[in-house]
């Protein structure tokens, strides 16, 4: 069964909808050992040389139960534009595009059993910089939800190099109640794109986007103020700018244990996927005072001309794509980044760049015989390679996902000197044992969505998912087209076996 994850992951970032992992503290393994978690690749018994040659940590105790399935409403199945879930609380907000394309809303409480919808007023798009409420063809035009300290909800979306296209809420809590804000500042909202709502350590509202398009834009950061019930510049200037020459693909600021947000990005200097170059990374205590890995501090806006910035200086038409890549940590605290890039052969592999105090120790970590070549603009359909989840597990190990057209799928385990050692087995997910329900369009996949927000409810997760065509580039699609789809919510409990 294939699932489709939509490829706009690698158009901006890994947190781009800030999906959370749900909290199975019950099922994780804190440390690993040999006797215990080293388990040999076949067999039995536990044989001293099969574990020095290959270790297999096995996680598949825990096993995914459907507690709940909830049908929503019939969606548009021609190609893929990301919806949003948010969970808040004991209240849960969607926003998605119907069967006739337009944004479509909704809100349910936890017990519920039926989301309350509401329909966005639709109109077209007038000109390039104006709005609009009904999805073209553009696989970029996601939907983003947030939700301030005081409960009010703001949505913002369906825009590539468009007019900034928000709403908020006139009553906390009743997503029903949204109404078009056309603009922010006021200031840089003609040629918007990506936009993402965080949450920072105070609990304040900040909007990010992109202001300008491949090749030549700038990130932007504005905050809310719920006294004003207004949006205010965070940065006196933008945070990276490519001074017309590039632009920078960047990750959220994501925060850590350590108290502090960190970053990373690729520089792009067209339209071309294939153009992109330098992954680099920074960190922040505020998102206003930035860092190198050194602790030194960053000048703002961050331009492609401070090089302690750099972790790996990859050539364009190096082999890495928008934010192909993941961060963790060491047991210090230093951070560790996984990544792919052409070897010297020409080959896609991945490979590890590990800050140890003074410098970025990369290394190469598989030894793939196979080559992406990817190039052009618009979103990808799908990806031969991707790189998953990234994370320390604990007892100087890591854990790495990933999927290949030729290689499959699964997760390698790295030791401390960033090599792969063995690997994880993993429980079956739901998602993975889906099937699509429409038999006339063999093409379709299967999209899901995980929640953001504040999930409290130990071991339970939700997604929505639905079927569409693959991304067409951002170009219309000739007919016929696959009938609407059922857009369903999915309440998920991890539970040991």
């Amino acid at each position: 069964m294939k699932i489709l994850n939509l490829f706009l992951v690698f158009l901006f970032f890994a947190g781009i909808a800030s999906a959370r992992a749900p909290k199975i503290e019950h099922c994780i393994q804190p440390q690993y050992n040999a006797e215990k978690h080293f388990l040999p690749e076949a067999g039995n018994s536990v044989d001293e040389n099969a574990i020095q040659k290959e270790k297999v940590v096995d996680e598949r105790n825990c096993k995914e139960i459907v507690k709940k399935i909830i049908p929503i409403d019939k969606v548009w199945a021609g190609h893929p534009a990301r919806f949003s879930l948010l969970t808040n609380g004991e209240c849960q907000y969607i926003a998605y595009y119907n069967a006739e394309r337009h944004i479509m809303v909704g809100q349910r409480k936890l017990a519920q059993d039926k989301f309350e919808l509401f329909e966005i007023p639709p109109h077209e798009r007038q000109s390039r910089e104006r709005t609009s409420t009904i999805l073209g063809w553009d696989s970029h035009n996601y939907l983003a939800l947030g939700i301030d300290k005081d409960g009010y909800i703001h949505l913002s979306g369906n825009m590539h190099v468009n007019g900034l296209t928000y709403f908020r809420s006139n009553c906390p809590r009743d997503i029903t109640t949204l109404v078009q804000i056309m603009e922010m500042t006021g200031e840089n909202e003609k040629r918007c794109t990506y936009p993402v709502f965080i949450i920072n350590k105070e609990g304040e509202l900040i909007f990010r986007y992109r202001d300008g398009e491949s090749g030549n834009g700038n990130d932007i950061y504005n905050i809310y103020s719920t006294e004003s019930k207004k949006w205010n510049r965070l940065l006196d200037t933008p945070l990276t700018d490519g001074e017309g020459e590039m632009n920078a693909y960047a990750s959220s600021p994501r925060l850590e244990d350590d108290g502090w947000y960190h970053m990373y990005w690729v520089w792009r200097d067209t339209y071309d996927c294939s153009t992109n170059h330098d992954l680099s990374y920074m960190k922040s205590p505020d998102l206003k005072k930035w860092y190198n890995v050194y602790g030194e501090p960053v000048k703002l806006p961050v331009t492609f001309g401070n090089k302690t910035l750099i972790v790996d200086p990859i050539p364009p038409q190096g082999g890495i794509i928008n934010l192909a890549a993941r961060l963790c940590f060491d047991s210090k605290g230093n951070p560790v980044l996984a990544y792919h890039k052409y070897d010297p052969s020409g080959n896609l592999q991945f490979y590890s760049a590990h800050f140890t105090g003074n410098k970025w120790d990369i290394k190469k970590l598989t030894d793939w015989d196979y080559r992406w070549n990817f190039s052009g603009g618009g979103v990808l359909g799908n990806a031969d390679v991707r790189l998953g989840s990234f994370t320390n597990k604990g007892g100087d190990f890591y854990e790495l996902g990933y999927s290949h057209v030729k290689y499959g799928k699964g997760f390698f385990l790295l030791n401390e000197d960033m090599e792969i050692c063995g690997k994880v087995l993993k429980p079956v997910s739901v998602a993975d044992t889906m099937k699509t329900e429409e038999k006339g369009f063999p093409q379709l996949k299967i999209m899901t969505v995980s929640e953001s927000g504040n999930n409290n409810e130990l071991g339970i997760k939700y997604f929505l998912k639905w079927e569409t065509l693959s991304a067409n580039r951002d170009k219309p699609r000739r007919k016929p087209w696959p009938e609407p789809s059922q857009l369903y919510l999915y309440e998920v409990e991890m539970k040991e076996q």
